[in-house]
């Protein structure tokens, strides 16, 4: 068996390699664990001045960050909550039970309470460092350290819900750099995130931009310079032929394929070998929780039996701004669906649905134009945006475990 050298400067853990500077610290060592309140969603309220940490909360809204300046949590009243610890800056708060292996034992760092009263609620670990050993926001990361993970999730137990025991949680090893270094980690990593805050902000801006130019441009409410021809009102059947696809085997799906199979959902069902519909069509989901669900496809695909292709019939009428127009009706056409168990849209219901149209091709053409520009700016956006989340995530994970030093 060939063992893999250990470089200079590292040494060998029973979590890994690590720096030899580095600590290695049990949990329980590192921190204390301090009461919390087990009261239930429903027990909880907007308005009674005492913040509640629910672990929903820390699944669903937040990552290594519980910024009270940031965030609204529901609260508790007073006389529930004083028998609980009061949440200070620089806790950590853990949520104990998770649906699936990616949130176990995910944690937060508070930050800017300030004069705020807060206390730990359901299903969470409130814990305060014993010692000087962790600069401010560098707790708010370690869930993030491939190293401690694993542990959490060889540690976790459970059928339906996961999580790893207090007992167990104080066995958890912690690769621990001295304060200086972690300073400069936690600096990296939050002006990283700063920048991808920013980014998010600009993307939600973008978008509501859109969804008002979307309002007034395709409704008529406001119309373009230079036209001022009259809008009509056609049924979707006299304007668009409806071809629904077909079930392809289960068997026939591939890891490699080449041509995604929409077959109803908002994302493919796997990729095959085959195609059976052009590219630049538009979708519309016929079965499924998803009915109704409008999608524009770019490339070749295989069109499946839970969904329809749409082929413009009218001279009339410009794809782009069919597909921007349907998108926007798109809460509508799903409330065409029928049946409860496995819901779907008939054609023939489909083909009643009214659309309200420019006469002039070259107004929808216009139109189509101005939100695919702004589609466009948006997905560079979101590209952009992504590339830092990756850029991060493998930073994170050099910087956590040492791979990579920063001089301090």
């Amino acid at each position: 068996m060939v063992t893999e050298a250990i470089p200079k400067g590292y040494k060998q853990t029973e979590v890994g390699v690590i720096p030899e500077d580095w600590d290695l610290i049990t949990w329980g060592d590192a921190l204390d664990f301090l009461s919390t309140a087990t009261y239930s969603r429903d027990q909880l309220s907007e308005n009674e001045g005492i913040c509640y940490v629910h672990y929903g909360d820390i699944h669903t809204k937040l990552n290594h960050f519980l910024d009270f300046e940031k965030i609204s949590l529901p609260s508790i009243n007073r006389e529930k909550a004083k028998n609980y610890s009061s949440i200070r800056d620089g806790d950590l708060i853990m949520a104990d039970a998770s649906e699936d292996y990616e949130g176990i034992g995910k944690s937060v760092e508070v930050k800017n309470i300030k004069d705020r009263k807060a206390i730990s609620g359901l299903h969470t670990f409130l814990m305060r460092g014993k010692k000087e050993l962790f600069a401010v926001g560098f707790k708010g990361y370690l869930y993030s350290n491939k190293l401690i993970k694993a542990q959490f999730d060889r540690l976790a137990t459970g059928l339906k819900v996961y999580g790893v025991s207090k007992n167990n949680l104080k066995m958890v090893l912690i690769p621990c750099p001295k304060p200086e270094e972690q300073k400069g980690i936690e600096q990296v990593l939050s002006d990283t995130d700063v920048l991808i805050e920013q980014l998010d902000k600009l993307l939600e801006k973008k978008k509501n931009i859109k969804q008002g130019a979307i309002q007034e441009l395709l409704t008529g409410k406001r119309r373009l310079p230079r036209f001022k021809g009259e809008w009509e009102v056609n049924q979707f059947g006299t304007m668009i032929d409806i071809e629904k696809g077909q079930q392809i085997n289960k068997s026939e799906l591939l890891d490699d394929g080449e041509y995604p199979d929409w077959n109803g959902g908002i994302e493919p069902s796997g990729y095959t070998d085959k195609w059976n519909t052009d590219a630049y069509t538009i979708t519309i989901s016929e079965g499924g929780n998803s009915c109704g669900f409008v999608n524009y496809c770019k490339e070749r695909f295989w069109l499946g039996g839970h969904c329809y292709a749409l082929k413009i019939i009218s001279n009339g009428l410009d794809k782009i701004f069919l597909y921007q127009l349907l998108k926007f009706k798109e809460k509508l056409i799903m409330g065409l669906r029928i049946g409860s168990g496995l819901p779907n849209i008939q054609k023939k219901n489909l083909k009643e649905f009214e659309l309200y149209v420019p006469i002039e091709m070259q107004e929808q053409s216009a139109i189509a134009q101005v939100l695919s520009d702004m589609d466009l700016e948006i997905e560079e956006l979101e590209q952009k945006r992504d590339k830092y989340l990756k850029l991060k995530a493998g930073m994170m994970q050099q910087l956590l475990t040492g791979r990579i030093r920063l001089k301090c």
